[in-house]
């Protein structure tokens, strides 16, 4: 017994390390992404061609998580993982080889299929943008659709190093990516319009598959091998039941687009821009520590160590509380000056701040839960039920529907985003009781302990940083970069430091183990 307790203590700093590393990665990555929505609201607004463009994109993000995103954390990374736990790394090699081989040959037909369908996958999801932006966004389309390719491989290798522990190629990926496409719209937007974003999303794609190649030294990756392979037949049966709900997933977001290209041209841009923020402290904080935490929960699992599965999952979701909450008092406090601050610049306006403003308050009802979601998904992913967490989510749909469809006539964009916060907040009720059933709920009290705690810090720090955005607002005056950008930092340093010093007089251990984290990998 105290083994066990010592092991998971020891592994504390471990989770906490990994999750710092993909966490910074994820900074720099949501940095860059914000500086891309940036440059594309300061270049071309918020209207039906930026609309076009977003939907042009989503497209291929959609055949992305049909194909491989899904995959990773459901099947390879659990996969993989158990390889390396057994130490058969030439066997590993293999395996993987084998996967990406067949990868890249389905990534390429799917790729001609999107520049051969794009008219009819385009009337399918943006039916009710004017003619003209759907012709434009046909021709995104087919300029994006290469970036598939790159994207779907770079998805294979993130698995096969995270399983490694090699966290750092992937963790820094994405932030090539958006940074290929910053550098596109900064170099070709005199030239292409708004078409250069397009060509950035394919620079950005290659580089973010170069950038992981170098983390595959040592793993004795054989292109080609068996397609028979036993290992590619459990893969493809891990992920069977994840493709039927990222199947209904699609069908929901396919109606969504469709819903919200009827309500405005400008509506899908407002939308994406809400949802930029929204998916920073996703990306930051769920994805990070979740990511973190499964190969952990993967190998506790294949041991049958439940006390290790639960106090690994325990570490996981008090860390997630910790941070997220605060995450998203910040962002009800701050979010206007914010959006003002990042987007109303150029052809971006003061209606498209306030609306998109909006947007973001509805989203974020339903944040802590959709960030508590992911780490619960990659629990069950762990333990190779991957049917579940999919039924739970085709039920999720249910709910989504039965909010947008009855009031979108009437609130429009707004009924869409409060449709998905509803659906973010049910299903992560949900996947939290089907997991207590199954692995029960021993830290049940540490976990409540830790959310109390986090309120009442957070409360504090959100007063303090809407009064000091307020008052330096009114000392600096409310319009310019400069003045915003004053306000906007000083509101976020107080907040950063209520919070710390609440956090300390409350005892939040959470945070202290996020520090050491840090210090041990960048002190020494």
């Amino acid at each position: 017994m105290a083994g066990i307790e010592y092991r998971a203590e020891a592994g504390r700093g471990a989770v906490a390390r990994a999750a710092g590393l993909i966490g910074l990665g994820n900074i720099l990555s949501r940095l860059l992404g914000l500086a891309r929505d940036s440059a594309i609201a300061h270049f071309f607004g918020a209207g039906g061609a930026v609309s076009a463009f977003r939907l042009a994109l989503q497209i291929p993000q959609i055949a992305y998580d049909l194909l491989i995103g899904g995959l990773v954390s459901a099947a390879l990374v659990p996969v993989f993982s158990e390889y390396v736990g057994r130490e058969e790394r030439e066997e590993l090699g293999r395996v993987a080889g084998a996967f990406c081989s067949l990868a890249a040959l389905l990534l390429a037909l799917v790729v001609l299929l999107l520049e051969v369908l794009a008219p009819w996958a385009v009337a399918l999801m943006g039916g009710g943008l004017e003619a003209r932006f759907q012709e434009q966004a046909v021709a995104d389309l087919r300029l994006i659709a290469p970036a598939l390719f790159f994207l779907g491989l770079s998805g294979a290798v993130s698995g096969l190093l995270y399983a490694l522990k090699r966290f750092a190629y992937p963790a820094f990926a994405t932030a090539v990516f958006n940074a290929g496409i910053v550098l596109l719209i900064l170099l070709a937007e005199r030239f292409l319009g708004i078409a250069s974003a397009a060509v950035g999303v394919v620079a950005g794609a290659f580089l973010q598959l170069a950038l992981q190649l170098p983390g595959l030294r040592g793993t004795h990756l054989r292109l080609a091998g068996r397609f028979s392979h036993p290992a590619l037949r459990r893969i493809l049966l891990l992920y069977l039941p994840v493709l039927l709900g990222v199947t209904i997933s699609i069908v929901g977001t396919v109606i969504d687009r469709r819903l919200a290209s009827a309500t405005g041209e400008s509506s899908i841009a407002w939308m994406q821009n809400a949802t930029t923020l929204i998916q920073t402290p996703l990306g930051l904080i769920a994805a990070a520590v979740s990511l973190a935490v499964l190969p952990s929960l993967s190998r506790a699992s294949a041991s049958q160590d439940e006390r290790a599965f639960q106090s690994h999952l325990g570490l996981g979701l008090r860390l997630i509380l910790t941070l997220v909450v605060p995450a998203t008092v910040g962002l009800y406090a701050l979010g206007r000056p914010l959006v003002a601050l990042l987007f109303e610049h150029g052809a971006f306006t003061s209606a498209d701040t306030r609306m998109v403003t909006l947007a973001l308050y509805l989203y974020l009802l339903g944040l802590p839960f959709a960030a508590v979601d992911q780490l619960l998904i990659f629990a069950f992913y762990a333990r190779r039920d991957t049917l579940r967490p999919n039924l739970v989510g085709a039920y999720a749909i249910g709910i989504y529907l039965s909010f947008a469809l009855p009031l979108v006539g009437r609130w429009g964009m707004f009924a869409l985003v409060l449709a998905n916060s509803a659906q973010w907040t049910w299903h992560a009720l949900f996947m939290l009781l089907l997991l207590r059933r199954e692995v029960g709920w021993p830290h049940g009290e540490r976990i409540g302990a830790t959310l109390w705690r986090s309120l009442v810090a957070a409360a504090g720090m959100g007063l303090a940083a809407w009064g000091t955005a307020t008052g330096l607002g009114v000392c600096l005056g409310k319009s310019g970069t400069i003045p915003g950008l004053l306000s906007l930092g000083a509101a976020l340093g107080v907040a950063g430091a209520v919070y710390l010093g609440l956090a300390k007089l409350l005892r939040l251990e959470e945070v202290q183990v996020a520090w050491e984290a840090l210090r041990r990998r960048w002190g020494g």
